[in-house]
């Protein structure tokens, strides 16, 4: 695995076949479809021929999802996902999910700096992207931490819970671009 993708207690992989069933119970996960704007679910066939296609370089699919993996014990604990990759405008959207039962252990902060050096050094991109419901805190503030400056506000973009929420724009920009402006 390359380094760049290694961290302290997690790595980021690529899909594997045996991650089947992880997608599968995270992708029917209906309390995620409001963050993912899915509305039916996934059968075990799409995903499995998702899994047999993932291996496409992001350059063709215009999109890479990263397994989060515990280092001690390779246990598979969420998903990153870099998605409408731009290389003209050298920009992509980044979402993450980890699993509930391993959330508040850092994996999440640790996954995003590890994808964010990855795009910023390897793929030479100049930024990320992100989309957040106004009410989901916990994402706010890790994409703050990193920092991802809000830059817009869709106001009742999403209707989820007999309600319509704000969705933020957030943007974070490399400051460290190869590229003058």
């Amino acid at each position: 695995m390359t380094p760049a993708l290694n961290g302290k207690t997690i790595s980021l992989r690529a899909l594997e076949p045996e991650d089947l069933d992880f997608l599968y119970r995270i992708e029917n996960d209906v309390a995620l479809w409001q963050v993912s704007n899915t509305t039916a679910p996934y059968s075990r066939f799409l995903l499995k021929t998702y899994l047999e296609n993932a291996h496409l370089d992001i350059y063709q699919a215009k999109q890479l999802r990263l397994a989060i993996v515990q280092n001690s014990d390779n246990q598979l604990v969420g998903l990153i996902d870099l998605f409408d990759f731009e290389p003209q405008h050298r920009r992509a959207g980044v979402g993450i999910v980890i699993d509930s039962i391993a959330r508040r252990n850092g994996y999440a902060s640790e996954a995003l700096a590890l994808v964010i050096g990855y795009c910023f050094e390897t793929l030479h991109l100049h930024q990320l992207y992100c989309n957040i419901s106004t009410e989901n805190n916990s994402s706010v503030k890790l994409f703050s931490k990193f920092g991802f400056v809000k830059t817009g506000l869709k106001k009742d973009w999403n209707f989820t819970n007999n309600r319509f929420e704000d969705e933020a724009f957030f943007q974070l920009i490399n400051q460290n671009s190869f590229l003058e402006r």
